[in-house]
């Protein structure tokens, strides 16, 4: 590895962040850590969280009036960019019939038809109003349906703030360098059994010993939020024999993975079957959207017609409704995923050959159109703890990157998306933005 320069900047970047800082600065005094969310603090990044104003299609304008090519794209849903006129559209059609009734809307009938008509592994959904709330909901339908009270998850995995899932999480949880939460009751997590990516023996081993009390497996068959922790097929395999051979369900987690690789997710596109899988991110078009669904028989247990109870004033909000119903209609279309993987992989091939030609160690790793900053070179990262704590370079890289106007999310921990916005031009102009940041990193 060639050595990084001294780096006396300590990350602060060149761009006018002055509006940002006074919204800062007013923030903290309203919400703990100043954010409602705790990775946009920038607190592995150092300055003042950046404040946006505006989107549209790939960019991004902030409160000092910078523009920036955006591949956060809030964090996965905006498959299609910001402000795409379809879904545009399809919001303000449904807000002139009126935001939420708390009722039945022809739009949840319309949504789900769209997806459950192209999904061979549910019959059923249940629409609710976050990533963390669907997941929340099948585990407890995974224990209803089963009679147990145990759940595996393996270590890096991330499923929302849910209490029995801050275990050896991923996400934000990594970025502060925890990996549990306070507040969490130990009774909690020890009903929750944590196991590392892609050991099949432990796998096993676990199974054999508390199999008959393991209600599901919970995992993200593409682990994103601590990394892109890209997992060998034959282990997905095995964990869907052993769930099968011990009475417990396999629970897929694509949240993130869901309608960004493939319109139905990594289930398809890695040939394997989960018995419940909760969806999130896409399906909303950029309004607060969570889903979770299985074969019939599994979500004959959820209330009305079941004992496990779930429910939610906003859940299938009719605005939101519309804007899945318009986003999912593009990504439905032919073509649609093959376009975004073959814009994606050219754009992460042109880095990694100025990387490599360089002896730079970095690779950008990626999967349809999520890829992920790897400061290992050619290791190949596919667990938690083969990630190097230490996120400097990445620090310096986004500052670097926010003075050529591109930005990223603010954790190295975290992937990027390419939207459909994202055409060629510009990410040739992200592309080369990206390889003049790592020149001035690393010589």
């Amino acid at each position: 590895m060639r050595a990084t320069r001294s780096y006396i900047m300590e990350s602060k970047t060149a761009i006018n962040r002055t509006s940002s800082e006074k919204l800062f600065e007013v923030a903290k005094t309203y919400f703990p850590g100043g954010v409602n969310s705790p990775v946009r603090a920038f607190k592995s990044v150092e300055g003042a969280p950046i404040f946006m104003k505006k989107g549209d299609g790939c960019h991004i304008w902030d409160e000092d009036d910078n523009q920036y090519i955006d591949f956060c794209c809030s964090w996965g849903p905006l498959i299609l960019g910001h402000n795409h006129p379809s879904v545009y559209n399809g919001v303000m059609n449904a807000m002139k019939n009126g935001a939420s009734f708390g009722t039945p809307t022809v739009l949840e009938n319309e949504l789900a038809d769209l997806i459950l008509s192209r999904n061979p592994f549910i019959d059923k959904i249940r629409f609710v109003s976050s990533g963390t709330e669907a997941v929340m909901s099948a585990l407890r339908l995974a224990r209803g349906y089963t009679g147990r009270k145990k759940v595996l998850k393996f270590e890096g995995c991330y499923h929302g703030h849910v209490d029995s899932m801050l275990v050896k999480a991923g996400s934000g949880l990594v970025t502060f360098g925890t990996s549990s939460s306070a507040g969490v009751p130990e009774e909690y997590a020890n009903e929750t059994i944590v196991l590392p990516l892609n050991d099949i023996d432990a796998l096993r081993e676990c199974f054999e010993k508390q199999g008959s009390e393991i209600a599901c497996a919970i995992i993200e068959p593409i682990p994103a939020n601590n990394g892109l922790l890209l997992q060998e097929k034959s282990f997905l395999k095995e964990l869907r024999k052993i769930c099968s051979e011990f009475g417990s369900l396999l629970f897929f987690d694509e949240v993130i993975s869901g309608f960004r690789v493939g319109f139905n997710g990594a289930s398809e596109l890695l040939e394997v079957a989960p018995d419940i899988i909760t969806y999130g991110k896409i399906i909303g078009g950029g309004l607060p959207v969570g889903a979770y669904g299985a074969k019939k028989e599994i979500m004959a247990q959820i209330s009305p017609d079941g004992p496990v109870y779930q429910a939610g004033t906003l859940s299938g909000n009719p605005v939101a409704m519309a804007a899945g119903i318009a986003q999912l209609t593009e990504c439905a279309k032919p073509g649609f995923y093959e376009d975004q993987e073959k814009r994606t992989k050219t754009f992460v091939e042109s880095i990694n050959a100025h990387a490599s030609k360089n002896e730079y160690d970095f690779e950008m790793i990626t999967i349809g159109s999520i890829f992920w900053l790897s400061f290992a070179g050619k290791k190949r990262i596919q667990k938690a703890d083969q990630i190097d704590p230490n996120m400097d370079l990445f620090k310096y890289l986004f500052a670097e990157l926010l003075d050529r106007g591109v930005y990223l999310g603010p954790s190295g921990y975290e992937v990027g998306f390419i939207s459909q916005a994202h055409t060629t031009t510009y990410l040739e102009i992200a592309a080369k933005a990206f390889c003049d940041s790592l020149d001035a990193i690393y010589k």
